[in-house]
């Protein structure tokens, strides 16, 4: 629990990040709040989906050295945008990626972003 805590909290940062940067295509409207829900739909995202094109891009993950993975990213990256515009509209904000170009920028701050953090934030891993 302590774990997906503190992943939802540097989603929420990598996010809050990603919309104060003047990056064209993404934008975001509404309460701070907001970006918990977009966060936690992003982690959801990635928990369920990235697995499944982890495995199925293996090869080409491969052949480019792993540079397809910003484009994986990107693709989450859209999902989440498309989702988050979905569930925003009956809770009055609105999170939106317009296109791929956008969603590979978007997609290249947050991995940045999250790799400085992570360099910070130890989590201990125990065998149970």
């Amino acid at each position: 629990m302590n774990r997906m805590l503190i992943r939802l909290i540097l989603n929420v940062a990598a996010l809050y990040l990603l919309v104060k940067l003047p990056v064209p295509g993404i934008a975001f409207n509404g309460e701070w709040w907001a970006l918990v829900v977009i966060a936690a739909i992003f982690g959801v995202v990635n928990a369920l989906i990235r697995p499944l094109l982890m495995g199925l891009s293996c090869l080409i993950n491969v052949l480019t050295l792993g540079l397809f993975t910003f484009v994986k990213n990107a693709l989450m990256l859209m999902l989440t945008g498309f989702l988050s515009d979905q569930v925003g509209k009956s809770m009055g904000f609105s999170f939106t990626v317009d296109g791929f170009l956008p969603a590979l920028l978007g997609a290249i701050v947050i991995t940045l972003f999250s790799a400085v953090l992570s360099l910070f934030i130890h989590e201990e891993h125990r065998r149970r």
